[in-house]
């Protein structure tokens, strides 16, 4: 994890592993068994030195990507419609028999890393979704739209990536509702698309997130990349998972993502050139 805009997030871990019990009776959901907190994940630090100031504005690239149909800034005068409550995350993308997947990253932006999953996405005309937590928003507003700007979803991962079911509505609310407010106010639309830290989702998750408008979306092929096993591993794991329909988690920030970066260049290139079509979720199509 970095040291010090995402301390937040390890103070948080290290209260899970207790909380995760009483997550498992409240009715937890999780897909992401892998990345529950605990282990050497759960390290004690020093308290956080001030965050940094905001990164000067990226200018906008001239590469624009074809927008999802929809994701600009609803009409004012009709509130964004709200989803039905769901009682489990979407896991795959149904693309009607087209050889296609979805490519995800969570946790940024992160000026260190993200640039260059942008670079390697631009390269190959692959767009993609972003998870982005809000305190990272915060320190990184330039950033952010160019992920937009440059065709890219942006998802809600809520503001300091805690445990979700270890906490109480209001502070679930508040965790979800404040990356939807900085997201919308930096890149001019709120997110339609929630994920949640950990994949651990209940019913007061799938409700809030429902009610603030949006669809709770996890995935099929997870990279482990969040413990640096290796860009070998990484890039196995992601061969391994590819099929119609698959939805590919990695990351942009929360620690050293180098090995992300590199494996992006290997395995993208080889999925594109197999056949496969990288695309946006659709929520028209839900």
């Amino acid at each position: 994890m970095k040291d010090d805009r995402t301390t937040p997030v390890r103070r948080t871990l290290l209260r899970a592993a207790a909380a995760l019990g009483a997550a498992a009776t409240a009715g937890c959901f999780s897909v992401d068994r892998a990345r529950t907190p605990g282990g050497t994940a759960a390290t004690a630090t020093a308290a956080p030195a001030p965050g940094p100031p905001a990164i000067a504005p990226l200018k906008p690239s001239a590469y624009r990507l074809q927008p999802l149909t929809g994701y600009g800034p609803p009409p004012r005068t009709r509130p964004l419609a709200k989803p039905a409550v769901r009682r489990a995350p979407i896991l795959s993308w149904d693309d009607g028999g087209r050889r296609s997947m979805v490519l995800t990253f969570d946790d940024g932006p992160d000026p260190a890393y993200t640039p260059d999953i942008l670079r390697v996405l631009r390269e190959h005309e692959v767009p993609a979704v972003f998870f982005v937590c809000g305190e990272q928003v915060r320190w990184n507003k330039g950033l952010t739209r160019r992920m937009a700007d440059e065709g890219h979803v942006i998802g809600n991962h809520t503001w300091s990536h805690p445990l979700l079911p270890s906490l109480g509505r209001n502070a679930v609310r508040s965790e979800i509702a404040r990356t939807s407010d900085i997201v919308e106010r930096t890149v001019g639309a709120p997110p339609l698309w929630f994920r949640a830290p950990y994949g651990a989702w209940n019913r007061a998750v799938f409700e809030i997130g429902a009610d603030l408008g949006m669809e709770p979306f996890a995935w099929t092929v997870d990279t482990v990349d969040w413990d640096t096993p290796g860009t070998a591993a990484i890039t196995r794991a992601v061969r391994e998972g590819a099929e119609p329909g698959a939805v590919v988690l990695s990351h942009d920030a929360g620690g050293d993502r180098s090995q992300t970066v590199r494996a992006l260049r290997v395995w993208l290139p080889e999925l594109l050139a197999g056949g496969y079509e990288m695309v946006l979720p659709d929520r028209a199509a839900l």
